[in-house]
């Protein structure tokens, strides 16, 4: 793949390892942070050039890419006359990788297109280490045109990229996402807790059934650090709470039900209670232990 010209909005602990992906990769990479200081330190470390705002990072950009927090953070770093919309050329697309409401990104998508910009509703699964690997799941919403030129940059930092349908079909399936990991954590913190009530090995149990029906992701890489009382690895409890939030106004809005989602949800208010704000999700078993 030829160079292009890139940009990157929003370099935490997803956005910083992802840029630096397409920065070794050989792409010219533009960068903001609303805080200037990662910029700098992530320029120092990648190279490429960091500009005040979005508007100015995006300037020339054949596509702008964007990892912040929530919904008015996107608006924020796009709208506006400091937005990246505004430094945008036409033709270019937007990629936005946070994890946002559907409504936000098919809002988007219409106010791009209406600037003949291209955009795609982008979000990631895979965590901080996945982006440090270059592993992540990329689910997108948005035209096939805008996906079929964004979609081979994107593989420098993930391992599936899929287009999932219309604007607004990437946020939606990463509701998905979170609904599914809910119960699973839940289901597994249950069964570490029900091992170590019932006098056995947890360790031990879990190195057995993780060879058969109940094997998972969560079971494989978070149930040893559940067992040893660590909770220091991947997704904190305060994402995932704004990630819930955003899955039970949609089911709202769509009539979905549920009800597990929902009452796991109360589970991860009860962790921040206890003051596990920053605790990553296997934390819901410190519940359990109480």
């Amino acid at each position: 793949m030829s160079a292009r010209k890139l940009a990157f909005i929003g370099l935490g602990v997803m956005g910083g390892p992802m840029a630096g992906h397409l920065a070794r990769a050989g792409h010219d990479v533009t960068v903001y942070n609303r805080t200037a200081a990662p910029a700098a330190a992530w320029t120092d470390r990648y190279g490429g050039t960091a500009r005040p705002t979005p508007r100015a990072a995006a300037e020339g950009a054949d596509i702008v890419f964007a990892c912040v927090g929530n919904d008015d953070d996107l608006r924020a770093v796009t709208l506006g006359a400091e937005g990246a919309f505004a430094g945008m050329r036409p033709g270019a697309i937007f990629v936005d990788h946070t994890t946002a409401s559907a409504d936000v990104a098919r809002a988007l998508f219409q106010e791009a297109a209406g600037l003949g910009l291209g955009f795609l509703d982008a979000p990631v699964s895979g965590g901080q280490a996945g982006a440090g690997k270059g592993a992540l799941t990329v689910m997108v919403g948005g035209d096939e045109e805008a996906f079929a030129n964004a979609e081979p940059v994107m593989r420098h930092f993930a391992k599936a990229v899929t287009l999932m349908g219309p604007s607004g079909s990437g946020q939606l399936t990463k509701m998905v996402n979170q609904i599914c990991i809910a119960g699973l954590v839940q289901a597994l913190s249950e069964g570490i807790a029900f091992a170590q009530h019932a006098g056995l090995n947890a360790a031990k149990v879990i190195e057995v059934i993780s060879k058969g029906a109940a094997q998972s992701w969560q079971m494989e890489n978070r149930a040893p650090t559940m067992i040893e009382g660590r909770f220091d690895f991947g997704f904190a409890v305060d994402w995932m709470r704004k990630d819930l939030a955003i899955v039970m106004d949609e089911a709202r809005r769509n009539r979905a039900r549920v009800p597990v989602t929902a009452l796991v949800d109360q589970f991860y208010a009860a962790v921040q209670a206890k003051g596990g704000n920053r605790w990553d999700t296997s934390s819901l078993v410190t519940l359990l232990r109480d």
